[in-house]
């Protein structure tokens, strides 16, 4: 028979006990023919080849299902052979055993080297060959069921990367503005960022390190990224925002997964920051002047998913800050970055990166740093860097609509549609522990929603009320005093002694009033807010001043407002706020 012609196995052996295609190659006959005996008494068909050439081309064509490769021969080697065979399998396994009459231990080494499996040493033995194949066969199948489960691993991960793309951060804000570096330790990095407005405008953001990574880390951003996105749509604080995403996670996490995670607020007027820091390195406030670190806020709670009773009103801190400085994130993946000799890149170089004087941002020296340190190198876990600067840009343009000059027709028709004027009222009343625990705004706003379409004025209604409802919080049950914020500490003093007496209060009330008169073109809400306090000294709070932290906020309601009344003894406020619609959208007249 010739070398490389195909053998059949008997027609008698039934096709379930048939083994497929087995290749010989061998330089000498004899050897050839009584391996071929033994292989087809196996089940096997045979092919068979006196050199490493003819057996490539051979199993280029007939693809066989193991094959059995002698070292020494003419042409083309065994060494050789296998390593183009192995190179053209790919990830298919196919089992390589060389055929030895050696038993030398750099013989062995270089056969291994090439790509050999096994070693089937002359003269040959059947029950050592059946062995031998099923210890193959083993192999192979355990191949198989290993590929299989990195294909599923590999589809998992693309299905996981096309939710964050598509669900989770395609909605993000301000990004042409906020400088980000995620890089994967995987297919895709399992970190998340976040970014929205909120009605009154003030950014959001968030940074998000999952334990775990691929498929689990982005069905957990899924309900977080719609928490977020839902609350800082409605106007909800960070506190609240936190506290529903991290009661959201322990719901639905498995026991062991929860998210670390930094949380900024930038205030609109740029004048401070709203952090909280869950088990994630520190966030960093850096210099807008002099490129040097300012301010920290370490760690301060728990990962969120951890304990659903965490309070985050106790946890966030508030920071001054001017324009132009910059706020930095990082996950833990940046310090723990590793060169090829296994060294960290470590917080100390990190900073000392992030501090560096240069044309560039304070985070293209850091990336620069991660770029000459890691070269290359697989990295075990994601690394994640987030720069925020507190400019105008990073805010919406023109966004905030101001009340018009003239006041609707008080008559109640509407001289632009002759249509009778819809009117309503709502009050809402808290008392006691509900001022600690209840933030009045979103729900007075959803309310206005629910039954007046007002268009984009939502906007200035949310900015007006939480103005309002803040000066009555924080003067008259509180009795605070907004001159302590003429400095930057004092403006930490002052948020520190807000908290302190929120936390001991016990009684009081707020109540909201609307009366809301509203057609097709016209509108006006009349707000009244009413306190239990003593009063407070209405001109000493809204005094204008550029250079302090206080006052800002009653001037922004008088720019908003066709007017605003406080009622002595200063426990009671009168504001409307009226508009026109002069086009399809509403527009303030």
């Amino acid at each position: 028979m010739k070398p490389n012609q195909l053998t059949s196995v008997p027609s008698h052996v039934p096709a379930s006990f048939r083994r497929g295609k087995a290749l010989v190659v061998d330089d000498e006959h004899t050897n050839r023919v009584v391996l071929k005996a033994m292989l087809e008494n196996a089940n096997f068909q045979v092919i068979e080849a006196e050199n490493g050439a003819t057996a490539i081309e051979l199993f280029s064509r007939e693809q066989p299902d193991i094959v059995f490769m002698d070292i020494m021969m003419p042409v083309m080697d065994g060494y050789e052979a296998t390593t183009k065979i192995k190179a053209i399998c790919g990830n298919t396994f196919v089992p390589v055993i060389f055929l030895t009459a050696l038993t030398d231990n750099e013989v062995m080494a270089a056969a291994i080297q090439s790509g050999g499996d096994d070693f089937f040493v002359k003269p040959y033995n059947s029950i050592t060959l059946k062995a031998k194949i099923l210890a193959m066969e083993r192999m192979r199948e355990l191949n198989n069921r290993t590929h299989r489960l990195l294909s599923r691993m590999q589809r998992d991960q693309e299905i996981a990367e096309s939710l964050f793309s598509d669900a989770v951060t395609s909605g993000n804000v301000a990004m042409e503005a906020i400088q980000s570096v995620m890089w994967s330790s995987s297919t895709f990095n399992g970190d998340m960022l976040l970014s929205e407005y909120t009605l009154s405008f003030d950014l959001h953001v968030m940074l998000g390190d999952f334990t775990g990574h691929g498929l689990g880390a982005a069905l957990g951003a899924l309900p977080c990224s719609e928490v977020f996105r839902a609350m800082c749509g409605k106007g909800f604080s960070a506190p609240e925002i936190l506290s529903s995403i991290n009661r959201k996670l322990h719901s639905l996490l498995p026991k062991g997964m929860f998210m670390a995670a930094q949380y900024v607020v930038v205030s609109r007027n740029l004048d401070f920051v709203t952090v909280c820091n869950c088990a994630m390195p520190d966030i960093l406030i850096v210099d807008g002047k002099t490129g040097q670190i300012k301010s920290r806020v370490e760690s301060s709670s728990l990962p969120l998913g951890v304990s659903a009773d965490i309070d985050y009103s106790t946890l966030v801190k508030r920071i001054p800050t001017n324009p132009g400085d910059r706020i930095v994130l990082s996950s833990d993946g940046v310090a723990r970055a590793q060169n090829n000799e296994g060294e960290l890149f470590g917080q100390k170089r990190f900073e000392q990166a992030l501090s560096k004087q240069g044309d560039h941002a304070p985070l293209t020296s850091v990336q620069s740093e991660l770029d000459d340190f890691c070269k290359g190198v697989a990295q075990i876990d994601d690394i994640s860097l987030v720069e925020i600067p507190c400019l105008p840009w990073i805010f919406p343009q023109n966004t905030i609509q101001e009340s018009p000059t003239q006041p609707p027709n008080p008559t109640g028709c509407d001289p632009m549609g002759d249509q009778a004027m819809e009117r309503w009222q709502y009050q809402l009343k808290l008392t006691g522990n509900k001022l600690k625990t209840v933030n009045p705004v979103p729900l007075i706003i959803a309310q206005i929603q629910e039954l007046e379409d007002i268009g984009d004025h939502y906007q200035s209604l949310f900015t007006i009320l939480t103005e309002l409802y803040v000066n009555a919080l924080d003067h008259g049950i509180l009795n605070l005093d907004s001159s302590i914020k003429q400095s930057p500490e004092g403006f930490s003093e002052y948020f520190t002694e807000r908290e302190k007496r929120l936390h001991e209060l016990n009684e009081g009330w707020i109540s909201f009033s609307l009366d809301v008169e509203c057609s097709e073109k016209i509108g006006q809400i009349n707000i009244r807010i009413h306190d239990s306090g003593p009063g407070f000294d209405i001109d000493a709070v809204a005094k204008p001043n550029r250079d302090n932290f206080h006052g800002r906020g009653i001037q922004l309601i008088k720019e908003l407002c066709q007017s605003l009344h406080f009622i002595p003894p200063g426990n009671q406020t009168e504001a409307v706020y009226a508009w026109t619609e002069t086009s399809n959208n509403h527009q303030s007249g």
